[in-house]
């Protein structure tokens, strides 16, 4: 190999047990999965590559086999497909990453037969590598009793705050925190779908552990989050991360409505715009205006019949202008509708429930101000 790190040469021939498991999270550790593609899209994790040893047909005709005629017969069948120059290219394959990965570690669903036989025949090639004990699914519980075990042993200061008072990107200036939106790829609202799409749940899940994993809690007496409900886009926050996070104490974010106006203009409509323009020049104009009309129409009953066909209005005479080159500052229009009739009093409502919560109130540089004397090193 000639190029390995020292992490790597110490992990030769050794199986990665469950004691190592945040070591390996926490250090982007290079992950070989040896599933197969549709095991590998159903969940992974970030720093995995996937590099299967049987690929989805392989695997069913085993699988097939395994029921009608045992174990013995399926594994034959197993060194039949993945023999001759099938096994050297899958082979080369494997010793390519690791060479390009130094350190990386392997794992298949159980860590049984399929990561066993991967690892030896690697040593047969005189190429080391640690395999994970128990897999990915140890690898998968782990992460999932991370975020039970979070949950239960820290203390959480969630931050809130009228929509447009930059609650993420307050979030995103402090160490000690949990961007809950960028993990899901989404700004938590109808009008928070992204040009790219979301992670699956088990994926949202598994990025979030690991997030938390990274987290200096020991530097660190409190963690901030947004507030959020349960979902984000089309995924779950973990009900026990949830439901801390409902009994926690509330830091609230107040800010004029021109600044909560322009952050929404900035992050909601200028971003995404440029993000089609970017991607798709060609269609950009007739996708964005897809995006901001569907985005009205999900919330067209709670705003009733007058206030969304006035905002509807708004938002096409918006569009219009944009596209005859007069800039976006005609959404500041709609914005404002939106917040002054269904955003504020919404969240009014809901604020309301949580007052005995609250333990803070201010601009963002007051905020600043506190956070960082309350977040000083324990």
């Amino acid at each position: 190999m000639g190029n390995q790190s020292p992490e790597s040469l110490y992990f030769m021939s050794t199986i990665f047990h469950k004691d190592s498991f945040t070591k390996l999270f926490v250090g982007d550790t290079p992950l070989l999965d040896l599933r197969s593609p549709v095991e590998f899209t159903h969940g992974a994790f970030p720093c995995a590559i996937n590099a299967p040893l049987l690929f989805d047909e392989e695997r069913e005709a085993i699988g097939k086999t395994y029921k009608a005629k045992g174990q013995s017969a399926a594994i034959a069948l197993g060194r039949e497909l993945v023999s001759g120059v099938t096994r050297a290219e899958r082979l080369a394959n494997w010793c390519d990453l690791i060479e390009r990965n130094p350190g990386a570690v392997i794992y298949c669903f159980r860590g049984g037969l399929r990561s066993q036989t991967v690892q030896t025949w690697l040593q047969e090639s005189s190429v080391e590598t640690a395999r994970v004990e128990g897999g990915y699914k140890a690898l998968r519980q782990f992460l999932i009793n991370s975020i039970e075990q979070f949950s239960s042993e820290y203390k959480l200061i969630i931050l809130a705050g009228k929509t447009g008072t930059g609650k993420t990107h307050l979030i995103n200036t402090l160490p000690n925190s949990i961007d809950l939106e960028g993990i899901a790829n989404h700004r938590g609202s109808a009008f928070g779908k992204l040009k790219e799409p979301q992670p699956n749940q088990i994926n949202f899940e598994n990025q979030l552990a690991i997030a938390l994993l990274k987290l200096p809690r020991r530097h660190y007496k409190n963690l901030f989050m947004e507030d959020e409900s349960r979902s984000i886009g089309s995924l779950s926050i973990p009900l026990c991360l949830h439901n801390k996070m409902a009994d926690s104490t509330i830091a609230v974010i107040e800010e004029s409505m021109e600044k909560r106006v322009d952050t929404i203009l900035n992050d909601y409509i200028i971003s995404n715009y440029l993000g089609y323009k970017s991607s798709n020049p060609e269609f950009a104009e007739k996708l964005f205006e897809e995006f901001l009309l569907s985005a009205l129409q999900r919330i067209s009953r709670r705003l009733g019949q007058e206030n969304y066909a006035i905002a509807k209005q708004e938002m096409e005479n918006a569009i219009k202008q944009q596209r005859s080159n007069d800039g976006p500052h005609h959404h500041r229009v709609w914005i404002e509708r939106l917040l002054s009739s269904y955003y504020d009093p919404m969240y009014e409502y809901q604020l309301d429930q949580k007052k005995h919560r609250i333990i803070f109130r201010g601009n963002k540089t007051e905020f600043q101000n506190w956070s960082s004397h309350l977040s000083n090193a324990a």
